[in-house]
């Protein structure tokens, strides 16, 4: 009789103490009805239609990004540039102005493009990457992309630095999100490992 008891007693505790744990489990959160949600195909609508070829990949996103910004001075193609890109994407460079301050700029796709077009239709720029480390988990990428900034694709670099992009894919394609990079100076060298392949 008391086995019958205790045998009782226990499963009536391990059902109390699963219904406990079912009960106190935290309900999915739910978003304000302001929050922008998008699916892969509103994303897509918001920004010029892609080459498939310049978002099948990690790798082939990457190259895009450096090869659209680069050529002759002159007109660059904006409209695949936007395709790179999410429509709320940011653009920011961090660097060290002449007292030691910190200094931030950063832009919208529009601001960027407004800037750097007025810069690259006089002057000739071609960027390309160095090293490329990236870190991934589930549909999110982050690249460390260490560039060369040139005048012409033969030149010396007359800038080195590091870009800190992050990727996403939607399943369909590849997005940047955004780019933050400082450049390569006295005192911030740019390190051995990113410096050649």
């Amino acid at each position: 009789m008391r086995r019958l008891i205790f045998l009782f007693l226990f499963c009536f505790g391990v059902a109390s103490i699963s219904a406990a744990q079912k009960s106190t489990s935290s309900p999915a959160i739910e978003m304000p009805p302001q929050v922008p949600i998008f699916t892969a195909a509103e994303l897509a609508a918001k920004v010029p239609a892609a080459k498939p070829e310049d978002v099948k990949s990690m790798d082939a996103i990457l190259g895009a990004i450096y090869d659209v910004i680069s050529g002759p001075a002159g007109e660059r193609d904006w409209k695949r540039f936007r395709s790179l890109f999410l429509p709320h994407a940011r653009f920011t460079q961090v660097s060290t102005g002449p007292d030691g301050s910190k200094v931030v700029i950063t832009w919208n796709v529009d601001e960027f493009v407004r800037d750097a077009g007025e810069v690259f239709a006089k002057e000739p720029f071609y960027e390309k990457a160095i090293v490329n480390r990236p870190e991934s988990f589930g549909n999110v990428t982050q690249v460390f992309s260490s560039y060369g900034s040139r005048h012409s694709p033969t030149d010396k670099p007359f800038e080195r630095g590091i870009n800190s992009i992050q990727l996403l894919n939607d399943g369909t394609r590849w997005w940047v999100l955004s780019i933050l990079w400082d450049t390569e100076r006295e005192g911030n060298p740019l390190p051995e490992k990113f410096a050649k392949k």
